[in-house]
Order: C-alpha cells, then structure tokens, then sequence
C-alpha cells in the first residue's frame, strides 16, 4: 500500500480493486464469459461505425446517432472492462490520480450517452411526427450541434464532480469493494468531510438522468398517439419496429442508472449492487450491436454486402 505521511497522518496514494471478492471460485468463469462479451461489444459496435460510415444509404441523421452512440459504448466499457477482468485473475491496484481519471472519463462518457438517447428519441419523434419536415428540422448541421453538445455537456458535467473528489484524504482502508472506482465505493474511504461532493452529485445525477429520461417518455408518448392515428396495421407496425430497438436499450440503461444514483438505498447488498453496475458497465454496450443489426433491415444488409466483399476480395 503506498502512502504518504502529513505531519503524524498517513495519506493513501493507491488502492486495491476487490472485485467479486465474494464470488472466489466463480472468478475464473467470470473471466471467461466476461471477456467473450467485452470483445463481442467491440467487434459489435465497430462493425456499426463501419457499416454507417461506409454506406451511403446509412447517412441519415439516425445511423449517424447510432455510429456516435457506438463509439460511446466502445470507449466507456474500455475504460472499466480490462481492470475489472484482470482483477479476475489478480488483486488488481490502481494509483489515486488513475481511479480520480477513471471514474472522470467513465462518469463523463455515461451522461454523454444520457444526452445522445434523448437525442436519438427526439430524432425519432421528429421523423414519425413530422415527416415533411423531417429533413430541415434535422439536417446534417443540427445533428452535428446536437451530438457535439452532448459531448461537451457530459465531460463539463463531470468537472465540478472530479474537482471535489480530488480534494479528499484518504487516510483508513485502501480496499475498494468494487471492479472499477465507481463514486460511492470510493467515497466511503474518504476520511475527510464529503457532504458538499454527494449533495453536487446527486444534484446532478438527478439533472443529467431525469431530464433526458423525461424527453425520452415524452417522445415516445407522442410518437405512440401519431401511431395510433395511422388507419392501417401495418402503418402502425412499421413505426414501432423503428422505435422498439432504442426503447429497449433505454429501459436497461437508465434503469440500472437509477438504480445506482439516485436511488442506491434500494439496493442493500454490495454484491447487488456491483451486479447492476455490471449491467450498465459491460451488458448494455453489447445491447447495441445486437438489437440494431438483428432487428434492423438496412444495418443487416449493409453488413452483408460488406461481408461478401471481402469474402470475395480473399478469394480473388
């Protein structure tokens, strides 16, 4: 345990990642299975940018939203995944200045995506809605705006955030009960007063995930009364087969997201609670590629032309 010494106080300088600690005999299957879908999440979600970025029937203000809301998937379970499988196989330690960032860059990208799902259900509210004017409400220029402005919003939402965290003293236990430095499990270590840091966050959390779950539920409310005014079933089984997908990752990301900030004394049991920041940390991500490309008929076709060809490519 490295420490630094204040006067006659010893301050902590690094911590050790405890993990699934109460689940010893199930690590190295954890290990196995967790891995599998960490790796399906990346290959998944490249081959979503990949596909968006190569066709040009996918250059619409929607798959440009899903390439951006992959690459957000990718680069945040990058950030928790690698610790938390090698914490598997060893007692995984991590520097403070390293938990301070990884909690930072994991918080950051987590709101961003708060952000770009209420952005792509507004995009979906615009299209069912408003078909006409579809295309000037949502040109290429606004949904720049828009994705850049969840960016920006989500790592400046973060600052004050980390700014107060970086002013704790940690002088007790080093040992964090969980697989990655998540707000709470650090805190508690924390030997120094953090009543204006938890009240920041849950004021915050409460902004960046009720806000844009609120814009969420009222864009598909009005996307459900539109449906219902469509004359014919098919019309009406068109319009929520292009919705569905999205309300389903939605449902398990701000659920688990819920769950975990604003509400955590429903959960009592450490183990559970690490259970649901599993969800969101590593499941979820592989939600994506799943749901887009299964239930998805122009994702689906695209990666099969770009299979082909380079299946042909290899042969020729």
């Amino acid at each position: 345990m490295e420490t630094t010494f204040i006067g006659n106080q010893s301050i902590i300088t690094e911590f050790v990642l405890l993990g699934f600690s109460e689940l010893p005999d199930q690590h190295f299957l954890f290990f196995i299975f967790l891995t599998i879908v960490y790796l399906s999440t990346i290959l998944g979600n490249m081959l979503i940018i990949v596909a968006v970025v190569s066709s040009p029937g996918l250059h619409t203000p929607m798959y440009f939203f899903l390439a951006n809301l992959s690459l957000l998937e990718i680069l945040y379970t990058s950030t928790v995944a690698p610790k938390m499988l090698a914490g598997f196989l060893r007692k995984e330690a991590i520097s403070l200045a390293s938990c301070l960032l990884q909690f930072f860059i994991f918080g950051s990208l987590v709101t961003t995506e708060c952000f770009l799902l209420a952005i792509m259900a507004y995009d979906r509210y615009l299209a069912i809605c408003y078909p006409l004017h579809y295309s000037l409400l949502m040109g290429s220029k606004h949904c720049v705006g828009l994705v850049v402005a969840a960016w920006l919003s989500g790592f400046a939402v973060g600052s004050p955030i980390i700014t107060l965290m970086a002013q704790l003293k940690f002088c007790d236990s080093n040992h964090i009960n969980h697989f990655y430095c998540d707000f709470m499990p650090v805190v508690e270590l924390a030997c120094s007063d953090s009543q204006v840091l938890q009240a920041t966050t849950f004021f915050l959390s409460v902004i960046c995930i009720t806000i844009p779950f609120g814009l969420i539920l009222t864009s598909y409310a009005r996307i459900l009364v539109a449906v219902l005014k469509v004359p014919t079933g098919t019309g009406r089984r068109k319009a929520f087969s292009t919705c569905s997908s999205h309300l389903a990752v939605v449902s398990t990301f701000y659920g688990t997201l819920i769950v975990m900030y604003i509400a955590p004394s429903a959960v009592h049991s450490k183990l559970l609670s690490k259970v649901f920041a599993l969800l969101y940390t590593v499941v979820t991500p592989i939600f994506n590629p799943v749901i887009y490309t299964l239930r998805n008929k122009e994702v689906h076709e695209v990666l099969k032309k770009l299979l082909c060809n380079k299946q042909y490519d290899n042969s020729s």
